[in-house]
């Protein structure tokens, strides 16, 4: 099959129209046209996951995360970064990425997130500024909604903590003893503070927070950080779904090298 009939469906779910300006994703390795026989879903493109491509006969590896993000000068195994390339290259593995477009699309990584954790009647968080044009599902980075139960807010974040498989939760002190409206932004989402605090959220669940992003929502809502890999690795079932529902004669595998970069010592 050829790589293009495999994309076309990603981007029929996340156009690269909605990515944003500073990204890269799409085809990275490979030409539209090649012709591949499986594909390997990962959050990034590493070493270890190059591997499981090799043992698996995956010539084609989908992550969420672009491995180029910024321009490459030079090719000379410096880096993970070029050995990954140049290996893809001389192995004739195709890569491909669906970024910031997959955390934009309606049903995209923070609805499959939210939906993971119980929070329904979801509504995007921060819609794009441009709409495109017929489209009733908003395109935006987060989603708002609500649990079918008010929930103590500890005990939220442990089950959360559980259901993710969350080695640790950094919180801000809890505003208020219970949530019921919760909202979720997969990744970087500190930008979206502000966004959560509006849309009334009690809880807003995200990664990637710095010190002050704990007092910023001033006891508003309880914001609570899961680690940027916790939040995303809901990417690789997320696109299993988009292509397996699809793909009948076309054999796509979800990684099981796909890891964590961070370390915890508990």
């Amino acid at each position: 099959m050829q790589i293009k009939q495999i994309t076309d469906l990603i981007e029929r779910f996340a156009p690269l129209a909605w990515q944003e300006s500073y990204d890269n994703a799409g085809l990275i390795v490979g030409r539209p046209d090649q012709e591949v026989h499986a594909a390997l879903l990962a959050v990034d493109v590493t070493e270890e996951v190059l591997d499981e491509a090799e043992r698996t006969g995956c010539d084609l590896v989908i992550t969420h995360h672009p491995i180029v993000f910024h321009a490459l000068k030079r090719f000379n195994s410096a880096d993970a970064v070029q050995r990954c390339v140049e290996r893809a290259i001389r192995r004739g593995i195709a890569l491909y990425a669906c970024h910031t477009n997959l955390d934009s699309a309606p049903g995209g990584m923070s609805w499959r997130l939210a939906e993971l954790l119980g929070v329904g009647g979801l509504t995007v968080l921060q819609p794009a500024l441009l709409q495109p044009a017929g489209e009733e599902a908003q395109v935006g980075f987060g989603v708002v909604g609500d649990l079918a139960q008010p929930v103590g807010t500890v005990e939220f974040m442990r089950r959360m903590q559980r259901k993710l498989d969350v080695r640790v939760v950094r919180y801000s002190d809890p505003a208020t003893p219970e949530v019921r409206r919760v909202a979720v932004c997969t990744g970087a989402g500190a930008s979206l503070i502000g966004e959560a605090r509006r849309a009334g959220a009690d809880l807003y669940v995200t990664a990637d927070l710095k010190y002050n992003d704990f007092m910023t929502p001033d006891k508003a809502l309880t914001v609570a950080d899961i680690g940027h890999f916790e939040s995303e690795y809901c990417a690789i079932q997320l696109l299993f779904d988009i292509l397996s529902k699809n793909l009948i004669t076309f054999a796509v595998r979800k990684s099981e090298d796909s890891r964590n970069p961070v370390n915890y010592l508990v």
